[in-house]
């Protein structure tokens, strides 16, 4: 298991290295000026060669890199063009909140998809079967914006039965300010024992997070389905079913375990899936997350800001795939030979 986890370890830091570096490069080839973004459209040339001298602008590209991945490694993250703070500081009060959004969703995608896979692989062929394939299907088809926009005028503007937009209702703050220990505002509610805020943001979360939670159940119900009719099919299924167990026994009991491998895979591909889906579920919910922030730091052409949101979006899918690789050297010992 230590050559397993280090082997994993350096994987990972293989991949976020080449992450980094194309970052970088990317930002240096969009188009547009960082200083001029950054003093103004009035600035005078001394003011934005001042800009440049600060910001390290005029150094070569290959000295630009080693600081920019030294600033990286020592916390600095470099300054928003756009709000002229720190992005690492910005990325701190924008992400909980999409990662209360994303975890709200893989939470009922894995509750939902598993159980409804293994009902179609129990009556596979049959109605239920047909039912579940042509959900997951359904699901993992339609737009995310047209599903948002769906449920938001069927459930919130016409049945009324949760509210439009938001987190929270904002009057809340005035009547039970929350205390912020995490900036994740279930926890930090549940945490303070803010019931108003609590409730009010559980209201907000269910419309979002089930367009959130759309895609990632789709795929796994039908991933669990077709590992699970694979594993019926093994030599042990057949010597289980003539020692006399039942089906359902035999799927829940004896194939679900070893099904749940490459479940565990796709639920690491289908995280970071799920957070750059959550951009858009964010704008049509006015849910105050990185979605929010990635588009005024993109429509202001606000460079470290946009490399910001793409390291630590992709930082969390690095850190997704390693824990799911731990997680499956537990599951299945034979992972951890590959």
């Amino acid at each position: 298991m230590p050559r397993y986890l280090i082997r994993r370890l350096g994987q990972a830091l293989l991949v976020m290295a080449g992450v980094v570096a194309l970052t970088f490069v990317i930002t240096r080839m969009v188009p547009g000026d960082p200083a001029v973004a950054y003093a103004g459209p009035k600035a005078t040339p001394e003011q934005l060669a001042e800009v440049r001298a600060r910001f390290g602008l005029d150094d070569p590209l290959w000295v630009q890199l080693g600081n920019y991945v030294r600033d990286l490694v020592t916390g600095d993250w470099q300054t928003s063009l756009h709000t002229r703070r720190p992005v690492l500081e910005d990325l701190y009060h924008a992400f909980p909140a999409s990662l209360e959004l994303v975890g709200a969703g893989l939470v009922i995608a894995v509750v939902a998809g598993i159980p409804v896979g293994v009902l179609a692989a129990r009556f596979r062929g049959r109605f239920p079967d047909f039912s579940v394939r042509l959900t997951s299907m359904l699901a993992v088809s339609l737009p995310v914006f047209w599903l948002a926009l769906a449920l938001q005028t069927v459930f919130a503007s016409n049945l009324g039965w949760f509210p439009v937009a938001g987190e929270y209702d904002s009057a809340l703050d005035t009547t039970s300010p929350l205390t912020l220990w995490t900036n994740i505002t279930v926890v930090d509610a549940l945490i303070t024992g803010n019931w108003p805020i609590l409730t009010s943001t559980l209201a907000h979360l269910v419309l979002p997070a089930l367009v959130v939670a759309a895609y990632p159940a789709g795929v796994i119900a039908q991933m669990v389905r077709a590992t699970l009719i694979e594993e019926a099919s093994q030599d042990h299924a057949r010597l289980e079913r003539a020692l006399g167990f039942r089906e359902t026994t035999i799927l829940t009991r004896f194939a679900l375990r070893p099904a749940l491998n490459p479940v565990l895979s796709l639920i690491a591909l289908v995280f970071a899936y799920a957070i750059v889906n959550g951009f858009l579920v964010e704008a049509v919910f006015n849910w105050p997350g990185l979605g929010r922030y990635a588009v005024n730091a993109i429509s202001s052409s606000d460079t470290p800001a946009v490399a910001g949101v793409t390291l630590l979006v992709a930082l969390m899918y690095v850190l997704a795939n390693l824990v799911v690789d731990l997680l499956q050297g537990v599951v299945d010992p034979r992972a951890r030979a590959r």
